[in-house]
């Protein structure tokens, strides 16, 4: 019987102890702890919101011209994006298939004679009008085309 008082002293000096070690390391947490930096890593880590990256993942695109004889019009868009604004990036991981839907749609329903007049700035601020209008989180402000070569 002797046994039971003992061993409940011994639980309620473990109870102290450890209520102890969460209150002190709360304590220190609170008031002693510094949160760490953000730091660049490459293309690893944190990017800071003036840092943009380019989001190749349209890739590039084979698109039949609207002539009789179909010429093909090989294209390769790309934009500036925020990786840190994450849910923007990954609803632009989402659209990739409706982006290259458009841009086949739109190119594909012209002539080779009507590309080669339009200005190549007319069909990047169409094309970016096309792309905003079905994003819901956020823009993009831009687009390039590292290719845009009409063959017929």
């Amino acid at each position: 019987m002797r046994i039971l008082p003992f061993l409940y002293r011994c639980l309620i000096v473990c109870f102290i102890i450890l209520s102890l070690v969460f209150i002190g390391g709360t304590i220190y947490g609170v008031f002693f702890n510094t949160a760490p930096q953000p730091q660049r890593h490459g293309q690893i880590g944190i990017l800071h919101r003036e840092e943009g990256q380019t989001f190749t993942g349209i890739g590039q695109l084979r698109v039949s011209t609207a002539d009789p004889q179909p010429g093909m019009v090989i294209i390769f868009v790309t934009f500036v994006y925020y990786p840190d604004d994450r849910a923007f990036s990954e609803e632009l991981v989402l659209r990739i298939r409706d982006f290259r839907e458009i841009i086949v749609d739109y190119i594909g329903s012209f002539s080779i004679s009507e590309l080669q007049v339009h200005d190549e700035e007319e069909i990047k601020t169409e094309i970016l009008r096309r792309l905003n209008f079905i994003l819901r989180l956020g823009q993009i402000e831009a687009l390039f085309f590292s290719d845009f070569m009409i063959i017929g």
